[in-house]
């Protein structure tokens, strides 16, 4: 919620627009200069929002709606979401730098997920288990109580929908943790769910350091279950917390993904690929093609058509619409330099890029293409989350998926090629929790999507996700004769 005068933003606490002695500066990337405050949580708003989604639950607010009628609420929150995506993209593009075509794209893609799970709000049956004509067995389904979704800044708006719609369509309470770089127009899913007639402390969105707020949240004793999409060292820390009041989770902690270019690939399907793969959202995207395993006979030629793509990319602010766009701060920015330089010294070759771009202000980086990447590489085992591509080269099936598989993480993988025998062969050998044949990103709002590994655990996305929002309840009745 925005006061037009001051260009300051509040919290979302309990049904209620709320601010703070504090606030949080929000910059936009391209320029990196502030535009905009939003009122920074305290561990006391904290407190409140969880014991209005405590009151929520207890009440049956959302539980006490039969399923249609819950259905519908969720129906209706989209189609909030689809009146306000002009202006959310708007938002969205000047607080984390992507292109307002795709922060367009990614409001409408949060109204999607809201009417996917509505048309599965009432159809969360249980079973009927025989035992015997002395017993009846039957096992219901309940919503795990309070929800804490911690999202991320790189989509800020379909993350937090992609778990807040399941878990309102099984009649959860949540409360979601903005991410503290792009916080504003993830507001704007507050305003759809007020206007909707969402009940009162069935959402509460907060605002404010993860390590003060987020860690009060996920180590409080009224949370039933935590979501949470970042880095490797905060999940850990997460799950510890967790751990000690016996907590779900569902983590999505990020990748190394690797696609895989036999010789038989169509190479203009493989470039606009890795169009997309690694330079959309610039390259900050957890399941990111950020390396690119292609057979030695055509290797030579997929490094300069790679090199070919990212020298050609335009360049610049998310409002002009271009095919590369800043990074969402100049610390990140920096990150990513280091990492680039660290691969020159490990001995890469450094096709293209591998620098700030000149004459732009903001936290921008040139399209990097590294090549002769190697595994003892920092480049080939670390997640750089940034435009820049890894080219290792390969001579036979059982090597690219031994490299594909040498990294810690396993979130997506892929390969290219028109033998289905090898791509089902690669669907068997690749460890990842979705694997993509001839188009990076296949897939949508219906496939299951998570990670295995240090990726991660815990499904999202499509049917699946939504018995993560909910704990089995199995009744065993003795019948009396």
């Amino acid at each position: 919620m925005l006061n037009n005068d001051t260009q300051h933003w509040l919290n979302f606490i309990g049904g209620e627009w709320k601010d703070s002695t504090t606030a949080i500066d929000v910059r936009d990337p391209s320029t990196d200069s502030v535009f905009a405050t939003i009122a920074s949580a305290t561990v006391d708003d904290a407190e409140k929002a969880i014991q209005a989604a405590r009151a929520c639950v207890k009440q049956g607010l959302l539980t006490r709606q039969r399923p249609a009628q819950r259905a519908e609420l969720m129906y209706r929150i989209g189609r909030e979401i689809r009146n306000i995506v002009e202006e959310g993209a708007v938002l969205a593009s000047r607080e984390n730098g992507k292109s307002i075509n795709d922060a367009r794209d990614e409001f409408t893609e949060a109204a999607r997920y809201f009417e996917y799970y509505a048309g599965i709000a009432d159809k969360i049956e249980g079973k009927s288990i025989p035992l015997g004509e002395d017993y009846m067995d039957f096992t219901i389904y309940e919503p795990q109580g309070i929800s804490v979704q911690i999202v991320p800044w790189n989509f800020p708006v379909s993350i937090c929908a992609r778990s807040l719609a399941p878990a309102l369509a099984a009649g959860n309470a949540v409360i979601v943790k903005s991410p503290e770089l792009s916080p504003l127009a993830i507001t704007l899913l507050a305003t759809a769910c007020e206007r909707a007639g969402l009940p009162k402390g069935a959402l509460s969105v907060l605002a404010g350091p993860g390590r003060k707020i987020g860690a009060a949240l996920v180590a409080h004793q009224e949370t039933n279950q935590i979501v949470f999409t970042g880095s490797v060292p905060t999940g850990r820390s997460i799950m510890r917390d967790a751990a000690e009041n016996s907590v779900p989770c569902i983590m999505e902690l990020g990748g190394k993904s690797a696609a895989v270019a036999f010789p038989d690939a169509d190479l203009d399907q493989l470039i606009s690929s890795v169009r997309w793969g690694i330079f959309f959202n610039a390259g900050q995207v957890c399941s990111a093609m950020s390396r690119l395993l292609v057979h030695r006979d055509i290797y030579d030629e997929v490094v300069s058509r790679v090199a070919e793509l990212a020298t050609g990319l335009s360049i610049g602010a998310g409002k002009d619409n271009p095919e590369l766009t800043p990074v969402v701060s100049m610390q990140q920015r920096d990150g990513i330099l280091t990492i680039c330089n660290q691969a020159v010294e490990d001995g890469a070759r450094l096709v293209c890029g591998g620098a700030a771009v000149e004459g732009l202000p903001g936290a921008f980086v040139q399209p990097t293409v590294f090549a002769d990447v190697t595994t003892d590489m920092r480049l080939f085992t670390e997640e750089v989350f940034g435009p820049v591509i890894a080219l290792t080269p390969f001579d036979n099936e059982a090597e690219a998926f031994a490299l594909a598989n040498a990294t810690d993480y396993g979130l997506v993988a892929g390969v290219f090629t028109q033998d289905v025998s090898r791509a089902m062969r690669a669907a068997q050998a690749l460890d990842a929790g979705q694997v993509f044949v001839n188009e990076w990103f296949a897939g949508g709002i219906e496939t299951p999507f998570g990670g295995n590994r240090l990726s991660g655990y815990g499904r999202e996305k499509g049917q699946e996700a939504l018995y993560s929002y909910v704990r089995t309840k199995n009744v065993a009745i003795r019948v009396s004769r």
